[in-house]
């Protein structure tokens, strides 16, 4: 996965289902027009620190024009 920026963003599995490592949390509302999640992303969030109600796999989102400006947390990992 390449990034334009340096984040601690780390998406290791490189959009495959196979690991949390792009947990992200979005506001409600951005949430709310996300696709709806498959079962195996419940079954990877389920491995990520500091789930939320709001919680997704950024490997799982489609970055469209209407994503301009919207806000994204990176939850602290806790290490």
């Amino acid at each position: 996965m390449k990034h334009s920026k340096t984040l601690p963003f780390q998406g290791a599995c490189g959009g495959e289902l196979a690991c949390a490592t792009c947990h992200l949390i979005f506001d409600q509302e951005v949430y709310d027009s996300l696709p709806e999640k498959v079962d195996e992303e419940d079954d990877m969030l389920d491995l990520a620190f500091n789930l939320t109600e709001t919680s997704r796999l950024g490997c799982q989102i489609c970055v469209k024009e209407e994503c301009a400006n919207i806000k994204v947390t990176m939850p602290e990992d806790d290490y």
